[in-house]
């Protein structure tokens, strides 16, 4: 019980001597809480395209690999590119796939950008097949008077169809009709049109198909050094010859071909821990080689419609978060907001904490001192201003200092202090008896000369 007791003193006593360094501790902690991001969320959603098309399968493989961590994504589908966009500022999704030459650059790289939006970089190739019927053509511009499969409104396709004709002085008008993918293929086989616009890779059913199609040709671009330069969103690809099929030589020469890059665009208050995330799962979606394509080189920032965000930077620089290699993913989350929050707590405490022992040993050794202070004072009266009619005074002074010794509650490590007090007040004691004798005044009792 006596342990208890002292151990509770010792504490009353630290706090009573350290109370503002608890509190200095306490404002530093709330003014770290004020830079430290909230918890991320555990869904987040993603706007694609339509369930036959890449971006929504693509969009499938991320949710499996969130899901490992904890994370939901839940896809929706739409009608292309430009309805992502849309949704994606109207806060209705959160990420979403956009072809690249649908946003067009900044023409000041400088300028500050306002549409709440970033981009995590291009993660895979999106190959344009321009097939039509008819004699061999090699330029967009002869396309003028023939009916094209452009894509639906609000498709990337459709966006950038257009903007390829009208460069080749192609007319808009009736001659554009908005069929996509096989549904497109069936109206080139029958005749229905004379050419469409296919964004596919080159393993689609759609691609496929069209190779193979009798009277329906693949448009080789002997431009597409011309538009690569024109329209820095496309890459120039070649497909070799044969690469369809070796034994009919399909196709039978190298074609060139133009790509723009599919994007994964994010709001900009997207969680950044959930951005890192994205990240990884789109280098492990995408991170493989492929027909276009080596290891890793996708994700990668190539098509500038957006910002990079600060946190594809960095992935791009040092890969994944230092944390997020090592540990679970809320793990992760969970010490990175700790780090945050308790280093610069951390740093303000150590230069505090090593003042603290000083000020708590002369919090505890005060009580002695005062005590010391007034025995001083009681000494020298003696010595230099005796007074014999102040023989009670002198008495009922040392025992008040000795009842005083006796009751002061101090740390056990601090009991010797008080011990020493007491002797020293006996010391003094020892001195009022010998001025008593000196003048021949009659002792106190022994009883109280011992006390």
């Amino acid at each position: 019980m006596a342990k208890i007791k002292a151990g509770l003193l010792s504490l009353r006593d630290l706090f009573a001597t350290a109370w503002w360094i608890f509190l200095i501790a306490g404002i530093g902690f709330a003014v770290a809480f004020q830079f430290v991001e909230p918890a991320p969320p555990k869904r987040m959603s993603i706007t694609t395209g339509g369930e036959s098309g890449a971006y929504y399968q693509f969009a499938r493989r991320y949710a499996a690999i969130l899901a490992r961590d904890g994370i939901t994504l839940d896809i929706q589908t739409s009608a292309g590119s430009l309805q992502n966009l849309e949704r994606l500022k109207n806060d209705e999704a959160q990420i979403a796939f956009v072809q690249g030459g649908v946003l067009q650059p900044a023409d000041d790289p400088d300028a500050e950008d306002e549409s709440g939006l970033l981009s995590l970089g291009s993660v895979f190739y999106e190959p344009v097949w321009v097939f039509y019927r008819g004699p061999e053509m090699t330029r967009l511009s002869e396309l003028q008077g023939k009916r094209i499969a452009v894509g639906q409104e609000g498709s990337g396709i459709r966006a950038l169809a257009q903007t390829l004709l009208t460069a080749n002085e192609v007319p808009m008008g009736d001659n554009l009709v908005a069929f996509s993918g096989l549904d497109a293929a069936e109206e080139l086989q029958q005749g229905r049109i004379d050419a469409a616009f296919i964004i596919a890779a080159e393993s689609a059913p759609v691609v496929q198909v069209l190779l193979r199609s009798p009277g329906v040709r693949l448009m080789n671009f002997t431009q597409s050094w011309a538009y690569e330069r024109r329209y820095p969103f496309l890459t120039r690809l070649t497909l070799p010859r044969g690469v369809a099929d070796l034994v009919r030589d399909v196709p039978p020469e190298d074609i060139r071909v133009l790509a723009p890059t599919a994007n994964l665009i994010v709001r900009d208050d997207l969680h950044p821990a959930l951005q890192a995330l994205l990240l990884q799962a789109a280098r492990e979606v995408h991170g493989k080689p492929g027909f276009f394509q080596t290891t890793n080189e996708f994700p990668a920032y190539l098509d500038p419609m957006l910002p990079l965000a600060p946190e594809a930077e960095r992935f791009f620089k040092s890969g994944a978060p230092f944390l997020q290699r090592y540990l679970p993913f809320w793990l992760a989350v969970l010490v990175d907001r700790m780090i945050v929050l308790l280093v610069p707590v951390i740093a303000l405490l150590i230069p505090l904490m090593r003042i603290a022992p000083a000020l708590y040993n002369w919090r505890v050794r005060s009580k002695v001192f005062r005590c010391y202070g007034e025995l001083k004072f009681l000494e020298d009266d003696l010595k230099h201003h005796f007074d014999q009619r102040r023989l009670g005074e002198y008495r009922s002074r040392l025992d008040a200092l000795d009842d005083e010794a006796s009751q002061l509650r101090v740390p056990l490590g601090f009991t010797d202090l008080v011990y020493t007090l007491r002797e020293h007040v006996n010391l003094v004691r020892g001195i009022l008896l010998k001025q008593e004798a000196a003048l021949g005044a009659e002792p106190p009792p022994a009883t109280e000369a011992a006390s």
